[in-house]
């Protein structure tokens, strides 16, 4: 895992996590004018969140910030600084309880959408979390809080937080849950849940104080608007199948080249004989070990899936001479790497995928790319027309015996 993307996907979250806790301990001075946004501020970032949650059917956000208000209310209703009933401590045992439990089990399940069955079922879960401690505060059943309460280790260092030790273990269970997902998946939603669990965590460690509770709730609400807008931008600009960027961001990044610039051309040799024998999901595998080599393009280039087989580098700034090193890297990169097959991940017809599989089995396939370049020449030429001299250049680079690059 290279340090740049990871560093980049993280930015979002830990710069709201630090502004928040730079401002936390100051919210407490605004002015009269907006001291409204101390009580009022996590409902409008949480209804913005819900509203975009809804446009771009984002299901497990909704969720998610659904949670994070039913914690709100329950901050207003019983856990308002210097509340010490039996009932705040049991509203606040299970808000330590449920709210991780809900975010970690809402990284681990798909994404349904919303207005159907599966966000109903969903709902119901919180709903009857809430019934649940709402029956508990009527009837002052205490002895959930105090199991909650109960001591797991002996030490001053955790005695210092209002959180309940099992409060905290379940904390960092759910953390851990939905990093390892984020992890897993790369999900701009899964590190949305993961940053929304650790804001949450602050929240509640700050319970006690004035604003740090609503400040770090309305961080975690925006962590997961921030990872609705970078999903749905993943969506538009993303391929979804090899995670490189695609023809539409490619079209956006033509229009903005300087005036000197280099672009390939490639497409996977003898593609279609591949999905023919061995089937669509060994053609997915090809694919995705190919966008993988190729995205580790030196040179200043990207990379972009144009569609099918076939993609594209873009080299701004450089002139054809300077680009062919690294293209020829790429061509060399994929050849020897060998692809060992993988059992389909999904059915064909029965006779199909048994005569498929025993094709396959303990089978590994070798790769090669054939490769056309352009460049802009003097500037007079449009991207199209570049694209059009690097798509001459792939052709004959294929008929000379592919697994070469062109000019």
């Amino acid at each position: 895992m290279r340090v740049w993307p990871l560093t980049r996907e993280l930015a979002a979250p830990l710069v709201i996590l630090v502004a928040a806790w730079l401002v936390a301990p100051h919210a407490s001075a605004l002015p009269a004018s907006l001291a409204g946004l101390r009580q009022h501020g996590p409902y409008l970032v949480i209804a913005l969140g819900i509203a975009l949650s809804i446009a771009f059917k984002r299901g497990r956000v909704l969720l998610a910030l659904l949670t994070l208000a039913a914690a709100q209310l329950a901050r207003h209703a019983y856990l308002h600084p210097g509340a010490a009933t039996d009932a705040a401590y049991t509203v606040f045992a299970a808000l330590c309880l449920f709210v991780p439990f809900n975010l970690a089990a809402l990284s681990l399940i798909a994404e349904r959408g919303i207005f159907n069955r599966h966000l109903a079922q969903r709902a119901a879960v919180l709903l009857a979390q809430m019934f649940l401690v709402a029956w508990l505060v009527r009837h002052r059943h205490n002895a959930f809080a105090e199991a909650i309460y109960a001591t797991l280790v002996e030490t001053r260092l955790l005695a210092r937080s209002p959180l309940p030790q099992i409060g905290m273990l379940a904390l960092a269970i759910a953390f851990g849950i939905a990093l390892a997902r984020w992890f897993a998946r790369r999900s701009a939603i899964d590190l949305g849940l993961t940053g929304a669990l650790a804001a949450f965590a602050l929240a509640a460690h700050g319970v006690t104080t004035h604003t740090a509770f609503e400040t770090y709730l309305s961080a975690a609400a925006l962590i997961l608007v921030v990872a609705v807008l970078q999903d749905t931008f993943r969506m538009a600009f993303r391929d979804d199948l090899t995670g490189l960027p695609s023809r539409r961001a490619l079209n956006e990044r033509l229009a903005s080249l300087p005036r000197r610039y280099t672009i390939a051309m490639l497409d996977v040799d003898r593609f279609k004989g591949l999905n023919d024998r061995f089937g669509h999901d060994v053609g997915d595998q090809v694919l995705k070990m190919v966008a993988t080599r190729l995205a580790r393009v030196g040179g200043g280039g990207t990379v972009y899936r144009y569609g099918g087989e076939e993609f594209s580098v873009v080299f701004p700034g450089k002139s054809v001479e300077e680009a062919l090193p690294h293209l020829e890297t790429l061509r060399r990169d994929v050849a020897d790497y060998r692809l060992e097959l993988r059992h389909p991940g999904r059915s064909e017809a029965p006779g199909v995928e048994k005569k498929r599989r025993s094709e396959r089995e303990g089978r590994s396939v070798a790769v090669t790319i054939s490769i056309g370049v352009a460049d802009s020449g003097d500037g007079s030429a449009t991207p199209q027309d570049v694209i059009q001299a690097a798509d001459r250049a792939l052709y004959r680079a294929k008929n000379r015996g592919r697994n070469q690059v062109s000019r």
